[in-house]
């Protein structure tokens, strides 16, 4: 639709998770528009980014060092291994401040229609790390759907035999949600994890 610089922007922009055509447009104009210091402030960033970031060794999650924060914290509990998907899933967990173990990041799940099988994650680094015997409890983190749900399954059958507590975050109703609007899963999930009220 446009020419040269641009539409390049655009195409770019474009190519962003979670930015269509239109967003990519509104995007590239706002950045016409604004103060140059400011793009440049985000362009630095960008490029700072792509020089300094790189994956933990150990856990995988995002770091500027050979290992990220949250392995270096002698103070997390080395017992206690939460896997997730991808390095923004522990940015969610550390907002409750309720998790005070370690994590290990899979780098995705299994997804056979997207090509992505067991030996296309970091499982072979995470049984690596169950190995020296430190690790009394999994948990699987993986996203509530189809694919996270056939990643934590395997990965539940690869650990049982080294006698693990191998558990699973509870799932189910939204606070401030309606029962007429959840789906079966979830609301089946609801009721299996229901707990006892105290009153």
């Amino acid at each position: 639709m446009y020419e040269g610089v641009i539409q390049h922007l655009i195409d770019e922009l474009g190519r962003l998770p979670g930015v269509g055509p239109k967003g990519a447009q509104r995007i590239a104009f706002y950045l016409l528009a604004a103060d140059p210091e400011d793009v440049r402030r985000l362009c630095a960033a960008l490029i700072d980014m792509t020089e300094r970031v790189r994956f933990c060794k150990t856990c995988g999650n995002v770091a500027e060092e050979e290992e990220c924060r949250i392995c270096l914290d002698t103070r997390r509990d080395p017992s206690v291994i939460c896997v997730v998907e991808e390095p923004k899933d522990v940015a969610a967990v550390e907002k409750i401040r309720e998790f005070r173990g370690r994590y290990h990041v899979l780098g995705g799940a299994i997804s056979p229609i997207d090509g992505v099988g067991p030996d296309d994650l970091r499982i072979r680094e995470l049984m690596a790390r169950l190995s020296d015997g430190t690790v009394t409890e999994l948990i699987l983190a993986t996203d509530p759907n189809l694919e996270g749900e056939a990643t934590a399954t395997y990965l539940a059958r690869l650990v049982k035999p080294l006698g693990l507590r191998v558990t699973r975050p509870a799932s189910g109703l939204p606070v401030g949600g309606d029962l007429e609007y959840a789906d079966e899963v979830t609301l089946g999930r609801a009721f299996e994890g229901r707990r006892l009220l105290d009153v």
